[in-house]
């Protein structure tokens, strides 16, 4: 069992369409949400949450589309996938449950919820720590053969439907393996965390929800970050990143100042050693930032 009793197991409505589902803790602290990225759960937080446990009161849900949160239908502009859409879920989450500001340590297709989220609800996020992304118009605008084939799965997922998700759902746990274990050979992933990360990408409604996903990030999510642009909208709180040394943001990209690009307040952050998947790679050193970033003023 990953998660402790102390984890509360949530299943809550925030729209007709939408229930959220994941664990938290009971109140002992500020509220600090924890979002996960592709092809993942909540599950990934495993090594960092009990850490936290004692500091901070921990929200860790299932994104939309992911894990045991609802799957929306797919449409023409892939809009029930776009980023703002699942920020909205996110700052409806924490008002229900009773936390109208808060701190948010996001990975991944997470960290760009919390980028939209940041942007959008602004008095929502105190501090926001991003791990191992730049933002996605940045990353879209520097792409090259080299990033191509490392994040092959960013063109592979965005042709149109249903060519990926045939594709994927043939041998879903084969992908899994390669896009997860085959670009950074020496992560290691909990057997229970592997065995859930499996059992949640086997259904071909998450294949079809993960297209969607990056199909919204080729499409309307880097319409909005066009938009936030022009209308002079940035991020106004403070900004921890941090991003793998074996990975393809320390190779191809300058995270830090991709970061400040687009924020107004202070950017601090490092690489650490690790590949991708830092929660689970370096669990120590994400806590140890947390703790220091995530300071009560």
């Amino acid at each position: 069992m990953l998660y402790s009793s102390e984890f509360l197991p949530f299943r809550i409505s925030l729209f007709p369409t939408i229930t959220i589902a994941g664990v938290r803790t009971p109140t002992t602290g500020p509220p600090l949400l924890l979002l996960h990225g592709f092809p993942q759960t909540h599950v990934i937080w495993h090594k960092v949450a009990p850490l936290l446990a004692s500091n901070y009161t921990l929200i860790i849900p299932d994104l939309r589309g992911y894990g045991s949160s609802s799957k929306p239908p797919s449409t023409p502009t892939h809009d029930n996938y776009s980023k703002s859409a699942m920020a909205q879920d996110m700052v409806s989450l924490m008002s229900q449950l009773g936390h109208s500001s808060f701190y948010v340590c996001a990975h991944d297709r997470g960290a760009r919820v919390a980028h939209s989220m940041c942007v959008r609800f602004p008095d929502a996020v105190r501090k926001a720590m991003l791990l191992d992304i730049s933002p996605t118009l940045e990353m879209y605008a520097g792409t090259n053969q080299a990033f191509a084939t490392a994040y092959f799965h960013w063109f592979l997922l965005i042709q149109p439907e249903p060519f990926p998700e045939d594709l994927l759902s043939a041998a879903p746990g084969r992908f899994l393996e390669y896009a997860m274990k085959g670009r950074h050979p020496g992560t290691m992933f909990h057997p229970e965390a592997w065995e859930e990360y499996e059992r949640a990408f086997a259904e071909r409604e998450s294949v079809r929800v993960a297209c969607e996903d990056y199909r919204a990030g080729a499409t309307v999510d880097l319409e909005e970050q066009r938009e936030e642009m022009e209308k002079g909208w940035r991020i106004r709180c403070p900004l921890r990143v941090l991003w793998g040394k074996q990975g393809v943001v320390e190779k191809i990209f300058d995270c830090v100042n991709d970061w400040k690009k687009v924020c107004d307040a202070e950017v601090s952050g490092e690489a650490v050693d690790c590949g991708h998947y830092i929660p689970e790679e370096l669990p120590d050193v994400v806590v140890k930032h947390v703790k220091e970033f995530f300071v009560e003023q």
